[in-house]
């Protein structure tokens, strides 16, 4: 898994995964993350603070370096919302 290359430990990820299994959170997150760019992922304090408001919303406590891992992650994927491949590639690494 390429996230664990950033320190990101493979059990929290698993607990996301199964919070995520719950709709009302599921809506909650997507509500959160509705209208966001490519460009809103590139930017490295709107992605910290989405990192700070997701793990909140998901109840998880995370350090300083847990979000700076984070982070890092998610603006060295280049991820773009508007683009389905990536969708896609997202899809299948949090099912």
């Amino acid at each position: 898994m390429s996230y664990q290359k950033y320190g990101i430990d493979p059990a929290f990820v698993e607990r996301v995964k199964l919070k995520l299994k719950n709709p009302e959170i599921k809506e909650r997150v997507k509500m959160i993350l509705k209208g966001v760019t490519k460009y809103d992922l590139q930017d490295r304090p709107k992605v910290k603070r989405f990192v700070e408001v997701l793990a909140k919303t998901l109840g998880e406590k995370l350090t300083a370096q847990q979000t700076e891992n984070m982070v890092s992650y998610v603006i060295s994927q280049k991820i773009d919302p508007s683009n389905t491949l990536h969708l896609l590639k997202l899809y299948a690494m949090f099912r």
